[in-house]
């Protein structure tokens, strides 16, 4: 189990654990800022100290292997798992260079050494501000709200009044510093991910760019490279759109904070100030205590927890209550006070004091009282301005608009992502499922624009009460996507689809239908499965429950949502097989030994951050047009249903087609400008890998005459697509040309022309 999700709720209820989740996170940070001083405290001394290189980089490696990166929830994705083991990646890659003593460092300092230190200074820094902020702020308000509980109750009425607005000021102050400071903690958890590898990428880079004995180590760090980028724009990708949702829960919460004080129909919890007796002439003294009342059994937990002594817990009480009586300030100078008789101890009363008027009924409602308490039934159901409904009429809605989006703009840039105005969305989703209004076909219709409509499809889907993948199956759909293997994720999805009621699988068969339709288009759209997985996981699915712990696993609904794009025929052409679904089983990815191979046998890759193989954007395609969960992202390919492999594995067989980014592009998603010039000025022979039979060649120089050859595999494949060859080392390929995919030959083995991996073979 990694860091506990730190709820905003809890934020009100400032309880023990709740400070102890704090710690935990304040404690990785402070970590990941220790690992950072030591990377940057290595990093100079390569530079600095060319003699003591090998010292320095054996260190350097050392302390890269050590690190390890924790998670928020239960699971990671493919993607983190990825991220997390590339530190030893790294490190190992650094073991193979020690014995090449002529090391060339000179772009170091803007690669590596610079961005590291920006985001320590940058997020550590602010995240330490927004600590110490946070304890002066709980110091203020607990020493105002202790003022406020010792005040004579028979003061003058607007003194009273005065100082409980003083105190709700303080308290609205301290929850919302409260708040700010959770949401910060959690998103540099989450950002430094791929903000802490993305430099480590850049100064591989680097470093194999001038090792003229690289060639041979770059053919094996390639795959990995590659595999890499992808699980960081992917991660990347997520991470937006979870902070977008996190975003939208603050907002709600700031709003309304009392809609979102933790409940439970079993216990309520809270603190209250208990009234300890003491012996003449010492009379009596208040303790503060965390209690927590289990409304069943009538049993009273008390806790002695004092936030300001650094969060020591002190003795655990616990006392069965018979009774609880409203206590006047009549026979007692103090406000919010209740009398509990407990039956431990017959004819001992308890005298508890409420930290506010609103917590006082809160307590009296919980413990049998007559106050009413409104917000305890509340419901957490979303508002929704459309009264969307799958019925015929939503079903019909949702064929036209498909039908309109392929016939006039399946081509169209960011298609999904640019969204349209929002009044004139919610006009033709009104318009569209009035059974009077209907009939109108958008595909001649010109009256709607491209990105209207697919706003309005969007902004159905979400509008129905239940999602289409239903909140009853919806742990189950999450399961599979955390834990399961490849194969088992899509059979057990296979199953739980066919589980789905009649109307919903029908219309999840049409969107994922259509959707594998526009990622088929993506040259043109630029919309792969991994985006329209992030565009469309919460569209699809999504939680009852509105916590930051389910906003957490969103990036598994955007998995789901991948698999249901890249297997649609599959899921929704045949039924499930009549064995058991394993949404239920964890099972562990497998390890592809049959792939595996020394690295002391396969040599690395020459890695070039800044020519990143992914598909290049059009200026016109900005962020600035899209909405909170539109936002810009461009992956390579979606991972979600291949295996994690780990270290040392032959390189992973590339599947899409690949364009370089440009000096411009790289300038606008954050690459530094010293590094795009190094970049121009570099000859490619150093910036890129060298294929065999390639050498000299240009990219983007017109093919020449085709050659055939002839092949010998050096390594046993086994093959993922029908377009691609199975073989066994020593298989002999015939009539053997490259292929316009990056990475792979086209040849003949026993009658069948197919994609081979170029390395692994070797040509005749």
């Amino acid at each position: 189990m990694g860091l506990h999700p730190l709820e905003f709720s809890e934020c009100y209820l400032d309880s023990p654990a709740f400070r102890d989740k704090i710690k935990s996170h304040e404690a990785e940070l402070d970590k990941t800022g220790r690992f950072i001083k030591e990377l940057y405290k290595d990093g100079k001394n390569l530079i600095n100290a060319t003699k003591q290189l090998s010292l320095a980089q054996k260190k350097f490696a050392q302390c890269l292997g050590e690190f390890k990166f924790e998670y928020i929830g239960d699971a990671k994705t493919d993607d983190e798992k990825c991220i997390d083991e590339s530190l030893q990646e790294f490190s190992s890659f650094l073991r193979n260079l020690e014995d090449q003593r002529e090391l060339m460092m000179r772009n170091i300092t803007e690669t590596l050494m610079k961005p590291l230190e920006k985001f320590r200074k940058e997020q550590l820094g602010s995240a330490k501000a927004e600590r110490k902020k946070y304890e002066k702020e709980t110091e203020k308000y607990y020493s105002s709200l202790e003022k406020l509980l010792n005040m004579s109750a028979k003061k003058k009425e607007p003194q009273l009044q005065e100082a409980d607005v003083s105190v709700d000021v303080m308290r609205q102050h301290f929850q919302e510093t409260s708040l700010e400071y959770v949401c910060k903690l959690q998103e540099i958890q989450e950002r430094k991910k791929f903000e802490c590898v993305e430099p480590m990428l850049a100064f591989f880079q680097t470093v194999f760019t001038f090792y003229h004995q690289g060639y041979e180590l770059a053919k094996d760090f390639d795959h990995y490279k590659k595999a890499l980028q992808i699980n960081i724009q992917n991660t990347r990708s997520r991470f937006e759109g979870t902070r977008s949702e996190v975003y939208e829960l603050l907002k709600r919460i700031k709003e309304s904070p009392q809609e979102y004080r933790q409940t439970s129909p079993i216990s309520s919890e809270g603190y209250l100030y208990m009234q300890e007796k003491r012996p003449p002439p010492f009379g009596s003294s208040w303790v503060k205590r965390y209690c927590t009342f289990v409304k069943e059994q009538k049993i009273l937990h008390m806790k002695t927890f004092d936030q300001r002594s650094g969060g020591k817990l002190g003795e655990t009480d616990s006392v069965t209550m018979k009774s609880c009586v409203r206590k006047t300030t009549d026979t007692l100078d103090r406000r919010f006070c209740l009398d509990i008789e407990i039956t431990d101890r017959p004819g001992t009363v308890l005298t508890v004091q409420a930290v506010s008027e609103d917590d006082h009924r809160f307590w009296m409602h919980a413990m049998g009282g007559k106050e009413p308490m409104q917000y305890l039934n509340r419901t957490h159901s979303r508002e929704r301005g459309i009264d969307a409904q799958l019925d015929d009429v939503g079903i019909s809605f949702v064929k036209n608009a498909i039908n309109a989006i392929e016939a006039r703009g399946i081509n169209d840039q960011g298609l999904y992502r640019v969204v349209g105005v929002s009044s004139k969305v919610q006009k033709l989703v009104s318009f569209m499922i009035d059974e009077k209004t209907n009939e109108i076909d958008l595909a001649v219709c010109e009256d709607w624009d491209v990105k209207t409509i697919t706003s309005a499809l969007k902004l159905y889907l979400r509008s129905l009460p239940e999602p289409l993948m239903t909140y009853e199956l919806y742990k189950e759909f999450i399961v599979p996507a955390k834990s399961a293997s490849p194969e088992s994720r899509v059979q057990a999805i296979h199953c739980l689809v066919h589980k789905l009621p009649e109307k919903n699988r029908l219309v999840l068969s049409l969107v994922t239908k259509h959707l594998a339709n526009v990622a088929a288009n993506s040259k043109q759209n630029l919309m792969t499965v991994a985006n329209l997985g992030v565009v469309f996981g919460p569209t699809l699915m999504r939680p009852q429950e509105e916590t930051v712990a389910a906003i957490m696993d969103l990036k598994f609904q955007n998995i789901v949502v991948e698999i249901l794009i890249e297997q649609q025929e599959k899921i929704f052409g045949d039924a499930p097989s009549s064995s058991p679904c394993l949404a239920t089983t964890p099972l562990s990815a497998p390890t592809r030994q049959s792939k595996r191979l020394s690295r002391q046998n396969r040599p690395l890759a020459v890695y070039n951050p800044q020519v990143l193989d992914i598909q290049t954007v059009s200026p016109s395609f900005e962020s600035s047009a899209l909405g909170n969960d539109e936002t810009s992202v461009v992956s390579d390919e979606s991972v979600s249903s291949q295996s994690s492999n780990a270290s040392g594995t032959p390189p992973e067989k590339s599947k899409n087609h690949h364009a370089t980014i440009s000096t411009s592009m790289l300038e606008s998603t954050g690459m530094c400008s010293a590094t795009a010039s190094w970049m121009n000025n570099a000859s490619p022979a150093s910036l890129t890998p060298v294929k065999p039979g390639s050498v000299g060649k240009e990219k983007n120089k017109p093919e020449e005459s085709v050659t055939l050859m002839k092949a010998k595999a050096v390594y046993p494949c086994e093959a993922e697509h029908d377009s691609e060859l199975s073989f066994q080392v020593g298989a002999i390929f015939h009539d053997v040309t490259l292929s316009r995919e990056p990475g792979w030959l086209e040849g003949v083995l026993e009658g069948k022309r197919g994609l081979i991996p170029e390395n692994y073979v070797e040509i005749l």
